[in-house]
């Protein structure tokens, strides 16, 4: 029996490439817009570099479609390790401006400006280890039972922790809650008892309420100020309860925004519009000139296109015959979505400011190249997915590194 050769086409999946090209796209757009208007002295810059950031992803991604499992496997542990280590630069090279006024050190600043941010990288190689753990910890398993679930939360902890250290140490809180989302993702795809995820979301839901109603009060506040947490951190709380309350100082952003996404209507405003002043709307507050300039309609489409992206990302999830890609996958998504729902929910005050840019739409290349290289190791799956094929004879020969089925026939492994 021969092995089916696939053409090249046939191994790339177009329907998970067009959304996300059609939102760098769109991201390019909106960043005219928004650069035209605030910064238009920078305007080639801008454009100029958003451009070479998105076509190097996309080259980026066309490498890193090609990796097979067993290449990937073997570079994550120094992929974690390097994560690591760029981590550790902001801490000592940052620019006392950007910190002023963002409250974090997650920028490596040289020669004059913010080079690039080393946890956007650092989230795929968190995820590629947290696949690698927890591959490895299950296929050596027999009899599964409840400690093991335990063990394996401590082994996907320990990979977690230096993460979150670093992210402590930087003060970027939003970032530390995309690395939690990819967490419970992974911890939740891998089987983990509910006896277990329960009481944790329970545990987690109880002093994330605890921590709103205690900024309410003065007393309450001082409190988290004891604790650590700053004092821009409480402010976005505030924000987020009621943005109009104090709209020409602490909340000025969030009003604005709101506004701004108002008074687009259902058609908005037209192409190159920006009338409502919102500050950093190049970034974290980039719905906000989409939903100016092309109102609700433009809005929901761009929804649609993350809906379209993430639905394709599932499908190929569950088609998936390697345990590794189905985790690392896992984590992707996540890692995507949570971006999608914190930005915009944020911009439509939903949900507090964070600070977490919009999955290839924002302006910055360390979070448009992390985003294209994660789409890359998603369409890898199918370009390296070897097919089902029911057993001819012999038996069926599993990789216990990786967890790849394969087929033995008289004619060798499929």
């Amino acid at each position: 029996m021969k092995k089916q050769k696939l053409t090249f086409d046939s191994r790339i999946d177009y329907t998970l490439i067009l959304p996300a090209f059609l939102l760098s796209m769109i991201g390019l757009l909106v960043l005219y817009i928004a650069t035209n208007h605030d910064y238009p002295e920078r305007l080639g810059k801008v454009m100029t570099q958003q451009a070479t950031w998105c076509v190097a992803g996309i080259i980026l991604a066309f490498i890193v479609m090609h990796f097979n499992t067993k290449v990937l496997w073997k570079l994550t542990p120094f992929l974690y390790g390097l994560g690591i280590i760029l981590m550790l630069l902001p801490l000592k090279f940052y620019d006392p401006t950007t910190v002023a006024l963002t409250g974090a050190k997650n920028w490596v600043y040289f020669g004059g400006s913010n080079l690039f941010q080393p946890s956007e990288f650092m989230k795929i190689s968190y995820i590629l280890m947290m696949a690698h753990v927890v591959v490895g910890f299950q296929n050596k398993l027999k009899n599964r039972v409840l400690k093991d679930d335990f063990l394996l939360i401590i082994y996907m902890f320990l990979v977690t922790l230096p993460v979150m250290i670093l992210l402590g140490a930087q003060k970027d809180f939003g970032t530390a809650l995309v690395f939690m989302a990819i967490f419970g993702g992974i911890v939740i795809v891998s089987g983990i008892s509910w006896r277990i995820i329960l009481p944790v979301v329970a545990f987690v839901t109880i002093v994330g309420g605890g921590i709103i109603y205690l900024t309410t009060f003065d007393a309450g506040r001082d409190f988290l100020r004891t604790v650590g947490m700053d004092n821009y951190q409480i402010l976005r709380i505030d924000a987020w309860r009621d943005p109009f309350k104090n709209a020409q100082g602490s909340t000025y952003q969030q009003a604005q925004g709101l506004v701004a996404i108002g008074t687009g209507g259902l058609f908005g405003k037209g192409f190159n519009v920006a009338n409502v002043s919102v500050p950093v709307r190049e970034s974290d507050m980039i719905f906000t000139v989409i939903g100016e300039n092309f109102g609700f309609i433009g809005s929901a489409f761009v929804i649609l296109l993350y809906f379209m992206l993430i639905y394709r990302m599932i499908r190929v999830t569950i088609k998936a015959n390697n345990q590794f890609y189905i985790y690392v996958s896992t984590g992707i998504i996540m890692m995507i979505l949570f971006h999608v729902f914190e930005n915009i929910g944020a911009n439509i005050g939903v949900l507090p400011l964070t600070g977490i840019p919009l999955p290839f739409i924002s302006q910055g290349g360390s979070s448009l190249i992390g985003n294209l290289i994660g789409v890359g190791l998603v369409l890898s799956m199918k370009y390296n997915h070897i097919p089902d094929t029911p057993i001819i004879s012999g038996k069926l020969n599993r990789n216990p590194e990786i967890g790849t089925r394969r087929y033995r026939t008289d004619k060798g492994v499929l």
